[in-house]
């Protein structure tokens, strides 16, 4: 039985244009068959959700502070400030620096991106001319047939 959809187009289209803005339909299972096609070509994917991930930037480049939640409890200290904070590293950098040799790079896959803001999808679509070996796919939005569209085009229309 052959495949109705080997993926090459969406694949050489992610890497022409570095970033794309898809529509999946609401039953799902299509993006997982892309992803396990982007897989097959050599890409490692990282699949995160947009919803609570604050300063993209910070996030995916640069060295953040996270707060746990405090599950209401009070602190023992006095003041905002107060309290544990955690320094986690890069979630791109850490990620590319684990791709395996013949890998040819990492693909960030976001769910749930029409909450997205056109300052953060900007950004977005300037991270894989920022870091080369990183492409981005960002679920923008629900439609009856699986289509994607470059990333500067969503923002355009949004």
């Amino acid at each position: 039985m052959a495949l109705l959809t080997t993926g090459n187009a969406f694949i050489r289209e992610l890497e022409k244009v570095g970033s794309l803005g898809v529509y999946v339909p609401p039953e799902g299972g299509y993006e997982g068959r892309y992803r396990r096609r982007l897989r097959a070509t050599g890409y490692e994917t990282l699949h995160i959700t947009a919803k609570g991930l604050g300063d993209l930037a910070a996030y995916l480049t640069g060295v953040h502070g996270v707060r746990p939640p405090h599950l209401g409890k009070k602190s023992t200290g006095s003041g905002a400030a107060v309290g544990n904070v955690y320094y986690l590293p890069p979630l791109i950098g850490s990620h590319l620096e684990q791709l395996p040799p013949k890998s040819k790079g990492l693909v960030l896959w976001i769910i749930e991106g029409h909450i997205l803001s056109n300052q953060e999808l900007d950004y977005l679509t300037a991270l894989p001319r920022l870091e080369p070996k990183v492409k981005v796919v960002i679920e923008r939005g629900g439609d009856r047939a699986f289509r994607w569209t470059p990333l500067e085009k969503t923002l355009l229309a949004g």
